[in-house]
């Protein structure tokens, strides 16, 4: 076991670096390394590295993990890696992952890279990536521009990466695609990749196993804030097509909308923790777990997301000009709890999305004992046909904009147990898009506004039940739902 230590102060890359007193100058001497099990870096407290970067190589093994840290004076600031564009490494899915505009292959940026890194811990850094100048010859918004990461994680020719730790990070301004999804672009992305060889894509998956995201605070990036778990083997999971030639198509059926245990278990990520971390001014969507089997996501703050997701920002293209607070895609069993989403941005101003919560395409998604407020486009939305067995209970929303519950094709959302106070331009429902099913009970609905509110229980397309539910301030409830104090009136009188 060997501790490095790297001082942007006072250190030379003459210097072994194994000591605070003789460390490195720069992160250019750690890349040069193989770690092995039980290496520390450490980074002085107070150091700038100002156009660097780090990627590391090597892995460290169960009970030896390599660690990244921090050394030094406890009162001095966190040691800073500001890549302003440098790490640029190339990026390739080798395989199609979904619909335009979002690329699978190309060139990116990104401050700290661990690629193919079991057993490692990184903490108490301070991270950003901006665009420092327009020497590429673009403007911000282009849609060419290359993708930026604070912290990217990344499965691909070792097989199962295994414990992945990145907790009290400071990552900010990463001025990444305002487009892309599902290339390494934003503050923290965990992302898997075939494999570099054919012969082992299916003998060595590129997943993950064990990912805790803990304590982080993330904000101003482009384009999202945290992301976990996208990977090549969608085409797998989501039964891709192929061409006459044999090649994946970028076509996917999704079934019934339900995910098998055991597909997730050897394509997905499995022991997917994301807690305690601050989100503010993503610019597309703050937190999102990918075809993750049973995620955990919890006491996590998103603030003003989908900052970028408007019609005068996201101009060269209106494909996915979508994007919502806190939610999974592709997940099963995904459970997000205490967790906070104030704010989401610009459903007024084309943002499809704006939502708190969105249980997307997932099987077994719950949202229990959340708290929204402000959402422009909602508290909840639950989207398409292949979002299966969810359920939204015990959660509290005040003065999200639109309408509290969006139903878009769904066939069976479950909303039980929540308190919905509605500011004067909301509904119950979002009307807009009101075409799906739910089932919609016990839960107390008050409009806060200063005459009563007529609304619309039941819209054209929609199969909504309604029963023991609480309306406040409405011009009429709905007709099949009897109030609970009448009922109970009866029962006691009968």
């Amino acid at each position: 076991m060997t501790i490095f230590h790297v001082s942007s102060t006072h250190g030379s890359d003459a210097a072994p670096g194994t000591s605070p007193e003789r460390p490195f100058a720069t992160l250019a001497a750690v890349n040069a390394l193989t770690l092995a099990p039980g290496d520390q870096v450490l980074l002085e407290r107070g150091s700038s590295f100002r156009g660097q970067f780090l990627h590391i190589a090597g892995s460290g093994a169960e009970g030896a993990p390599i660690v990244i840290g921090a050394y030094g004076d406890p009162e001095a600031p966190r040691p800073a890696i500001h890549a302003d564009g440098a790490g640029v490494w190339h990026e390739d899915y080798r395989a199609p992952i979904g619909g335009s505009p979002h690329r699978n292959r190309g060139d990116v940026s990104t401050a700290l890279l661990l690629r193919d890194v079991s057993h490692v811990e990184v903490r108490d850094l301070e991270i950003t990536n901006r665009r420092v100048d327009d020497s590429d010859g673009m403007a911000y918004n282009d849609l060419e521009v290359m993708d930026r990461t604070g912290v990217a994680v990344v499965a691909e020719n070792a097989g199962t990466v295994r414990h992945v730790l990145l907790e009290r990070l400071d990552i900010h301004d990463v001025d990444g695609n305002v487009y892309d999804k599902h290339m390494a672009n934003g503050g923290i992305q965990v992302v898997a990749h075939m494999p570099e060889d054919p012969a082992r894509v299916e003998t060595d998956v590129a997943r993950f196993d064990d990912v805790r995201i803990a304590g982080n605070t993330v904000r101003r990036t482009s384009r999202w804030g945290i992301a976990v778990g996208y990977t090549a083997y969608l085409n797998y999971i989501d039964r891709g097509g192929r061409d006459a030639s044999g090649a994946w198509d970028n076509t996917f059926d999704y079934g019934d909308g339900t995910i098998d245990d055991a597909l997730l278990a050897r394509y997905g990520a499995t022991n997917v923790v994301v807690e305690d971390n601050l989100v503010e001014d993503a610019g597309g969507d703050a937190i999102t777990t990918m075809y993750c089997l049973r995620p955990v996501i919890r006491r996590n703050i998103s603030r003003r997301a989908a900052r970028q997701i408007r019609t005068d920002v996201y101009t060269a293209t209106e494909n996915d000009r979508v994007a919502a607070a806190i939610w999974p895609w592709r997940c099963k069993d995904a459970l997000f709890e205490y967790n906070q989403a104030w704010d989401t941005l610009n459903a007024d101003r084309g943002n499809g999305d704006g939502q708190a919560w969105d249980a997307d395409y997932g099987d077994g998604t719950v949202y229990r004992h959340n708290y929204s407020s402000g959402n422009s486009g909602g508290t909840v939305m639950f989207c398409n046909e292949k979002a299966v067995n969810s359920e939204f209970c015990h959660n509290a929303a005040f003065h999200d904009a639109m309408g509290a519950i969006d139903i878009p094709r769904n066939p069976d959302a479950h909303v039980h147990d929540n308190v919905f106070v509605l500011g004067a331009d909301a509904d119950p429902l979002r009307l807009d898009r009101a075409d799906g099913a739910a089932r919609v009970e016990h839960n107390v609905f008050i409009a806060d506004a200063p005459e009563p509110k007529a609304t619309i229980w039941h819209p054209e397309g929609s199969s909504v039940t309604y029963a023991h539910n609480v309306y406040v301030n409405f011009v009429d409830a709905p007709g099949e739902d009897t109030p609970q104090d009448e009922a109970a009136c009866r029962s006691r009188t009968a």
